[in-house]
């Protein structure tokens, strides 16, 4: 959350350093800074994690067996001991009046260096009363200022910490700061939209965020904020998409019926019934002098390059050069080999681009595109770093955005021609996603999949079934199949005690595999060791491939059955699910097996879940309620700022309304200059001005 918008004179106040602020001093200012609080105003708007209820704590001789609640007790005395097993068992005894509580950590040593005799503390669990005492194990544990007044039916903020700071510092240093600099703050909503959107003035949200008086208090300042956060995000994402509409005009280059039926005899299959749609809705874009933005989300083989591939085709219908461009060589690659056996036949010229061209090669393909030579290219980001100069570029597709930073993709966008912008992912994005970091694009869908596809067959192996296992992929090998053997690190010293390909390689050449012909794949490797590795899987001159999950995407190999995925927990869902598409891509059946290093209950809930779903978008929303957004969009890959306080699995509401607001605001006031949303508009240039490009606003 952004904080500008005070007076001068109260921005002064409001970057005070925070060692001056009453209760933190110089040394434990140092602790702050690890959290990136630096001034008063950090500490302001260094928002809770969660809440601790008071009112739902129990006393101890209230307790219920199995019940989980909260106990707020007095520490007595703590020990930590050795079980029969060889794990570590810590102990730890607290008081309430006559009675006693004993909480057991196994395995965590460390948190008694939290413990402190006579310390007030909550511990939060399922109590059980065992030996003539109630015992909880592996409770929440939180210490807690004795010294506050009338803790009984009080609501407490839960603050993101780091070692050597405690929530009673955090709690202070924010008490001090809105005693004393609160009115620093100024409101950045004209009064009319507070009322318009229902909104807590900031004066009245901020201090019930850090210190609600009840449930209905916290829900009405926490919405204040979410809304503020994602309603900042919207009006950036609409400013950002006006400016480009406003600086470019792109070829307009309407698909007739002859171009239209002149594509499709290209393509030796019929297009279903999803990639039409989403034909007419690209083409509509294409039609118009207005840039098109959008973006073509669909699962795993629902054919969306075939329908990339039809865009660019309309470009070259009009004169105009296309280009595709690609996360990695490997995927780049396979497109390259796609357009070529479907294009065979076709009056259009192809040129592939990656950082492994010689010096001179790239020179004279540089030459071919400024005289219009080439009509459609197709590579990796090399394209941003020598912005080739295309003769007439009239649309650009980046395939896997999530793959690319906001400004990696705006680079291709911004040449002198002005194409249309076509974005491409694998990963369906949940509804909360595509509302809060899509603004700025339209998005289509493909819903089904071609119809050529087999089924693909997923389990969840047990160390037992290893042997099992190895015996039926061997088997299917003899019967003329490939498969796929997958680990999350290219090798041993990646990630302490994770099995990593090189390992399994040598592994499998001299065990399970010993009498097949098995590659290495991995990202470590130079291109022409990589191109050599695809090539031979690809003509079969190797039946399995070890790797890493730089196969996830771009692997379109129709005769690969089989797929093996050690330490699985370490991959998200939708990770996984794109693995798995690289299977069952021609008429053979795919069979897919997952192990994990860990037997941990949610790892194995979530490989289950995996197991049994076979919808990508179902996917997604589970792998967002698990993961949160950072496993779909990743932060450096989506290039924007985190989120600070709304939470996607559960603030969806907010964000369609959030957006709505936005729409509204842009529609009368198109570039926030009315006086009164000066405030607004300069907290979206300092939160995304830069990393949007926002250059003419403001």
């Amino acid at each position: 959350m952004d904080h500008t918008g005070a007076s001068h004179h109260g921005r002064e106040n409001l970057f005070t350093p925070l060692q001056y602020l009453k209760g933190v001093g110089s040394q434990r200012a140092e602790l702050f800074a690890k959290l990136g609080l630096n001034t008063v105003a950090d500490v302001l708007f260094h928002f809770p994690r969660g809440y601790q209820d008071l009112s739902q704590a129990r006393l101890i001789s209230e307790l219920k067996d199995g019940q989980a609640t909260t106990v707020q007790g007095v520490i007595e005395e703590w020990e930590l001991r050795q079980s029969a097993s060889g794990k570590s068992v810590l102990g730890l005894l607290i008081r309430q009046d006559e009675n006693y509580l004993r909480a057991l950590w196994f395995n965590n040593p460390h948190l008694q260096a939290r413990f402190v005799r006579g310390q007030t503390v909550l511990l939060s669990g399922e109590p059980r009363f065992n030996g003539g005492r109630w015992e909880m194990k592996q409770p929440r544990f939180q210490a807690i200022d004795s010294a506050e007044p009338d803790l009984k039916d009080r609501i407490l903020p839960i603050y993101p910490l780091t070692k050597g700071l405690q929530q009673h510092h955090v709690a202070t240093a924010v008490k001090h700061a809105l005693a004393k600099y609160m009115s620093a703050i100024d409101e950045v909503f004209p009064e009319e939209l507070l009322d318009r959107w229902t909104l807590w003035p900031i004066h009245a949200a901020l201090p019930q965020l850090h210190n609600p008086q009840d449930q209905e208090s916290l829900e009405a300042a926490r919405y204040r904020f979410v809304f503020q956060e994602l309603l900042v995000l919207q009006l950036a994402l609409a400013l950002r998409k006006q400016q480009e509409e406003a600086e470019v005009v792109a070829s307009a280059m309407p698909a007739c019926q002859k171009i239209d039926a002149r594509i499709r005899r290209l393509f030796p299959f019929t297009l279903g019934e999803s990639q039409n749609q989403v034909i007419q809705e690209i083409s509509a874009d294409m039609a118009s002098t207005r840039p098109m933005h959008r973006l073509l989300q669909g699962d795993v083989g629902a054919g969306k390059t075939v329908v990339a591939m039809y865009a660019m085709l309309l470009a070259a219908a009009h004169g105009q050069q296309a280009a595709l461009m690609a996360p990695t060589e490997v995927l780049a690659r396979q497109h390259f080999a796609f357009f070529q056996k479907t294009l065979a036949n076709a009056r259009v010229r192809l040129a592939f681009l990656s950082g492994a061209l010689s010096t001179a090669e790239r020179k004279t393909l540089k030459s071919e595109l400024a005289s219009g030579a080439i009509d459609l290219l197709i590579g990796t980001q090399a394209m941003l770093q020598d912005a080739a100069d295309f003769a007439a570029l009239g649309l650009v597709v980046i395939d896997e955005q999530q793959k690319f930073g906001v400004e990696q993709r705006a680079v291709l966008k911004n040449r002198k021609c002005s194409p249309h912008y076509l974005v491409m992912t694998a990963t369906p994005i949940p509804r909360s996603l595509a509302l809060t970091f899509f603004g700025d694009l339209d998005i289509s869908t493909l819903r089904e999949s071609p119809a050529q596809r087999a089924a693909v067959h997923t389990y969840v192996g047990e160390p037992s079934q290893t042997a099992k296992w190895w015996e039926f992929f061997r088997k299917k090998l003899n019967a003329g199949r490939q498969g796929f053997v997958v680990a999350p690190h290219v090798n041993e010293g990646d990630e302490e005690k994770m099995l990593s390909v090189e390992q399994l390689f040598e592994s499998l050449t001299n065990g399970e595999l010993a009498d097949f012909r098995v590659d290495l794949i991995h990202g470590r490797q130079t291109s022409a060791e990589k191109h050599a590795a695809m090539d031979d899987f690809r003509a079969g001159r190797t039946q399995v491939l070890v790797a890493t999950s730089l196969i996830e995407v771009g692997m379109d190999i129709s005769n690969a059955a089989l797929m093996t995925i050690f330490g699985a927990e370490h991959f998200g869902l939708a990770q996984l699910h794109q693995l798995r598409g690289r299977v069952g891509r021609g008429r053979h059946t795919g069979y897919v097996c997952v192990f994990a290093e860990s037997n941990a209950p949610a790892a194995m809930q979530r490989l289950q879940d995996f197991a049994h779903t076979s919808d990508g978008f179902e996917l997604a929303e589970l792998d967002l309620k698990l993961r949160g957004p950072g496993d779909l969009l990743g932060q450096r890959q989506h290039g924007m700022p985190p989120l600070k306080i709304a939470d996607l699995t559960r603030d969806v509401a907010i964000a369609a309304r959030a957006r709505a607001a936005a729409g509204e605001l842009t529609e009368e006031d198109p570039q926030l200059s009315l006086p009164e949303h000066a405030k607004l508009r300069r907290m979206v240039m300092a939160r995304y001005g830069r990393v949007l490009n926002l250059g003419g606003v403001g």
